[in-house]
């Protein structure tokens, strides 16, 4: 299986806005793209369709994707919310694919 890695900088995150900002400018995400976290879970849940439109970032179909959160521990203390809202917005995608008979596609890594 491979495995594709993206890393993003926590420290470019400091509210909703700029989380919205950061992972749509780090995945690609369409113009269109919500800027909430349904949106967010959409345009996730296809990071391996690229056919999909919904993101520039792509992995191999049964493969996964990590997402390398870079200064995580500082995030998580200055922005609670957020960070357990990437955390479980991962679980979410996972759960939402495995209930359709699709495979897991995210996984998190996190680097202090």
């Amino acid at each position: 299986m491979s495995v594709t890695k993206v890393s993003l900088d926590c420290d470019k995150i400091a509210d909703w806005r700029s989380f919205h900002e950061e992972f749509a400018r780090v995945f690609g995400f369409p113009d269109f793209y919500g800027k909430n976290m349904n949106a967010w879970i959409d345009c996730m849940t296809y990071v391996d369709d690229p056919d999909s439109g919904m993101s520039t970032v792509h992995c191999e179909r049964g493969s996964v994707l990590v997402i390398e959160l870079l200064n995580v521990e500082n995030f998580r203390q200055r922005c609670r919310e957020l960070y357990e809202a990437v955390v479980e917005g991962v679980a979410f995608v996972n759960w939402r694919r495995l209930e359709t008979g699709d495979p897991a596609v995210l996984t998190l890594s996190f680097w202090h």
